[in-house]
């Protein structure tokens, strides 16, 4: 790292990766502690070393910003950016549909009851939602072996076609002491930067 060198005039923000990868499971790291810092703030905060040993709480913060930029969790942004205002309900009815190709998205608590649905027919929201953490109950009891054994890395959970692919899924979100899940149905669109001013929002809202 002796040749490492900070850009100036660059904004530190996470990507659609990082900003998932901060919350899509509850044990933690030195990368998910980091990341979930940056998640917690209002802005983007400006790319200098006074503030990287500051979220870091080390002078020597340069591999682990190395190894977050190789993994494709953090970006430069030349202008900042601020975290979306006003009331939390308005804010997820504008993002959540944009995360599925057919607009059928809702958000979940982990008991079971809906926070936000659209697109979905209000028959099925309730009974997707009590899914979803029956899913979370059937996912803790053999985490071990999905983790440890078969080596999956991934709590999320689907329910495919013949073909393999996904119908509705099941994207476990971990906010603080929080966790929601995001049921999609069809085909995803998380690679984009709604599903990090998501997480960003929740993650202001509910990660202290």
């Amino acid at each position: 790292m002796s040749t490492f060198q900070l850009r100036d005039s660059l904004y530190i923000a996470l990507t659609p990766a990082g900003a998932y990868y901060a919350v899509s499971g509850e044990e933690r790291n030195e990368h998910r502690i980091f990341l979930n810092k940056l998640l917690r703030q209002q802005a983007t905060i400006a790319l200098t070393a006074e503030n990287l040993a500051h979220l870091t709480g080390r002078d020597d913060y340069q591999e682990l910003l190395y190894r977050c930029q190789q993994l494709g969790w953090l970006q430069g942004l030349t202008e900042p950016l601020s975290v979306p205002e006003g009331q939390l309900e308005t804010i997820l009815q504008e993002l959540l549909p944009k995360l599925s190709a057919n607009g059928r998205v809702l958000l979940a608590d982990a008991h079971g009851f809906t926070i936000v649905s659209s697109g979905f027919d209000q028959s099925v929201v309730d009974e997707l939602a009590a899914l979803s953490a029956d899913i979370a109950i059937v996912h803790q009891k053999y985490h071990r072996t999905l983790d440890e054994t078969l080596k999956l890395g991934s709590n999320a959970w689907a329910l495919v076609d013949a073909g393999g692919n996904s119908q509705v899924g099941f994207w476990p979100l971990y906010i603080g002491e929080h966790r929601f899940v995001l049921v999609l149905d069809g085909s995803t669109r998380l690679n984009q930067p709604t599903l990090t001013t998501l997480i960003w929002v929740l993650a202001n809202r509910y990660g202290v």
